[in-house]
């Protein structure tokens, strides 16, 4: 290859990846809109005022003369440009809201500002981050592993009685509901006799404290969990061997004397990853932004628990909050799922 061409490559990269950066940061804008619109311009067509808009914020405890004053505090009889302008630009640098008696500073990234809780909504984004991170973490290594394995093997084994057992399995984890195998998960291997094996749920040690505390805690729902979607992984990694292994280009490699090994492995199972890999990276970025029955069955203090409790006591600023920061795990999953495109799939081209 000349200079010219080895210079080339590069500048081919770095193109790839700031025009997914740029198109990244739009889908945020997009999604930004999208959410206050939900929440506000929704609410207007159907009749809401700015005083029942106000209310979502203060609670509901609150009597009608603290909801008309933080009306007027928060702003929600300005226009609508101007409130959600507001609302941007303090995720951006920040802003500070008065409450009443005072006046509080929430710094940025501003995710909103509970007047409920009285604290801004970030720092509890990031410290219930640490519980949902575990769990996605986890059961992403078994389903991965688990899911891809036993389809890989099924497509090799197409019709034997492992093939059929591991399908009839797989449609069983796709067709029964978390919070049914969580129940009876729990029943069996922490409450019953004499399997109590497991911790009984409602209980989270960080990582850094334990390991092993940690993964103890959280084994269950990581099994629980994987065994969903390890189901779909499995059918849908034996359908796509099944097509590759018929394509031309195994036959090629077999021709050439490969073993089998290499020809499973290097040829078909890299051609049958791109699809797996958009469903693994929208899988993360959505379980990132809170695994929301999982954490209740199990009562694990995430961001799916938070954003349930703050639905319970109508605090709309948490709710945006867990909104948009689920948001940008999905659109940042996405952004790395087309970079490793590239690098999985010769076919994939990033230009």
């Amino acid at each position: 290859m000349s200079r010219a061409g080895r210079l080339a490559k590069p500048s081919i990269v770095v193109t790839y990846i700031i025009r997914r950066l740029i198109g990244s940061v739009i889908m945020l804008l997009i999604v930004s809109v999208i959410t206050f619109g939900i929440f506000f311009v929704i609410p207007r067509i159907a009749g809401a005022t700015p005083e029942s808009l106000a209310s979502r914020y203060v609670g509901r405890t609150a009597n009608q003369a603290q909801v008309t004053a933080a009306a007027q505090r928060l702003g929600f009889t300005d226009p609508l440009p101007v409130q959600y302008g507001r609302w941007l630009k303090a995720i951006a640098v920040g802003a500070d809201y008065d409450y009443g008696p005072g006046v509080e500073h929430c710094p940025a990234p501003c995710f909103g500002y509970s007047f409920i809780n009285r604290r801004p909504v970030f720092p509890d984004l990031l410290d219930r981050m640490r519980v949902t991170a575990s769990l996605a973490a986890g059961a992403a290594i078994l389903w991965l592993l688990f899911g891809v394995g036993t389809g890989v093997l099924s497509a090799l084994r197409k019709g034997s009685v492992f093939d059929r057992a591991a399908m009839g399995v797989a449609l069983a984890g796709i067709s029964l509901p978390i919070f049914f195998t969580g129940i009876v998960s729990l029943v069996v291997f922490s409450y019953g006799h004499p399997f109590r094996i497991t911790a009984p749920g409602a209980h989270f040690t960080d990582i850094t404290v334990n390991p092993l505390d940690w993964a103890y805690n959280l084994i269950l729902p990581w099994i629980t969990l994987a065994f969903l979607l390890a189901a779909g992984y499995a059918r849908l990694t034996r359908a796509g061997m099944l097509e590759t292994m018929g394509e031309d280009f195994i036959r090629t490699a077999r021709s050439k004397g490969l073993p089998e090994r290499t020809v499973v492995s290097r040829h078909a199972l890299r051609a049958t990853l791109t699809p797996i890999i958009t469903i693994f990276g929208l899988d993360v970025g959505l379980l990132l932004g809170g695994a929301v029955l999982t954490e209740g069955v199990f009562s694990l203090p995430g961001l799916g628990k938070y954003a349930l409790d703050a639905i319970n006591n109508q605090d709309m600023p948490r709710v945006m909050g867990v909104t948009m920061f689920a948001a940008f795990f999905v659109v940042v999953a996405n952004f790395i799922v087309d970079l490793v495109y590239g690098v999985v799939d010769p076919r994939v081209r990033l230009g």
